[in-house]
């Protein structure tokens, strides 16, 4: 006949978590682990791209689908001046000629022999940017006039002055 009350195996020894010493890690599943590191504000200085959201990952030429390429490559032809342009972060914007908001360019999208300075004649085509494929980004970016009496440097690092 069994009984109800449990008893204990010889030579067994009850399971006792082990010591935590006070210089121990804690566990990497703790509370306290998976909170961010304490870091202090630091104020940014202005730049003329501040307010704009860049699309994260940067769409770029190739990540781009053939049926987008291909709806952007039929599309019409816009006229705009780069309202900025950086080489080392890889993107810039374009105020549209006829108005409206600014149109971000990633430098793979720009064709020729020049880099962007601000102030330049573009033409482009837009194509649109996912996930929701509510933004538009210019594609095609041809420079139809360099801004006069600045330097413009070719993708080989050469500077010519217009």
């Amino acid at each position: 006949m069994m009984s109800s009350q449990a008893t204990p195996i010889q030579g067994s020894q009850p399971v006792t978590p082990p010591p935590t010493s006070a210089g121990s890690p804690r566990s990497p599943l703790s509370p306290e682990s998976l909170q961010p590191p304490g870091c202090r504000h630091r104020d940014r200085s202005p730049s003329p791209m501040r307010g704009y959201l860049i699309p994260s990952p940067l769409p770029t030429r190739r990540n781009r689908t053939c049926s987008a390429t291909a709806r952007a490559s039929e599309g019409p032809v816009f006229t705009g001046v780069c309202k900025c342009f950086s080489r080392s972060k890889g993107h810039g914007f374009i105020t549209p000629s006829d108005g409206g908001k600014d149109i971000f360019v990633h430098i793979s999208d720009i064709e020729g022999e020049y880099v962007l300075v601000e102030g330049d004649e573009v033409s482009y085509k837009i194509c649109s940017i996912p996930p929701k494929h509510e933004k538009v980004q210019a594609v095609e970016v041809t420079i139809t006039h360099l801004n006069p009496g600045t330097k413009h440097e070719t993708w080989a690092g050469r500077v010519v002055s217009s």
